[in-house]
């Protein structure tokens, strides 16, 4: 009887391992999908769903403007440019968005300035990152923020900087 219930608890702890070895297999396939600044057009879907909102879309002269209005009150404008590349993207609402998903690819420069202002000391200030792929302005308190990021050699022809909004 002992012996019977050894194999029954050791092919129930394989059973175990083999389900623990599928299911951490399959965590490792599958990867996050972002989207955002330097993305294609196609990525103002996946922003959508990321943060469960509204869209609202705009055309204007020389570029298309994606709205997603989350249900916590956290608005963000993709700007698409006629090529299909999002080269702007802003945010406001009572905290910051989840700037991983909203930077995609340029997040680890975003986070790198962020750090180094961090260690400067020199207080609570907005973040302003001017480097030649990336320019991001982000302020503000809580119940309060703002901000905007873009590219500028993805700015469309007749486009400045003072429409992102």
């Amino acid at each position: 009887m002992d012996k019977r219930m050894s194999v029954r608890a050791c092919a129930a702890r394989a059973r175990l391992i083999f389900l623990s070895i599928a299911l951490c297999t399959s965590l490792m396939l599958v990867r996050p999908a972002f989207g955002g600044l330097g993305d294609d057009a196609s990525s103002v879907q996946v922003d959508q769903l990321h943060f469960r909102g509204s869209l609202r879309t705009t055309h204007s002269d020389g570029y298309t403007v994606h709205e997603i209005e989350s249900g916590n009150g956290i608005i963000v404008r993709e700007y698409v440019s006629p090529s299909g590349k999002v080269f702007a993207v802003a945010w406001q609402g009572p905290w910051l968005p989840d700037m991983r998903q909203l930077l995609s690819t340029y997040f680890q420069q975003y986070q790198q300035a962020q750090q180094q202002q961090m260690n400067s000391h020199t207080g609570r200030k907005p973040l302003a990152i001017r480097q030649p792929g990336l320019v991001l302005q982000s302020g503000g308190h809580m119940r309060a923020f703002k901000g905007r990021a873009y590219i500028p050699d993805l700015l469309p022809a007749g486009v400045t900087p003072e429409e992102i909004q």
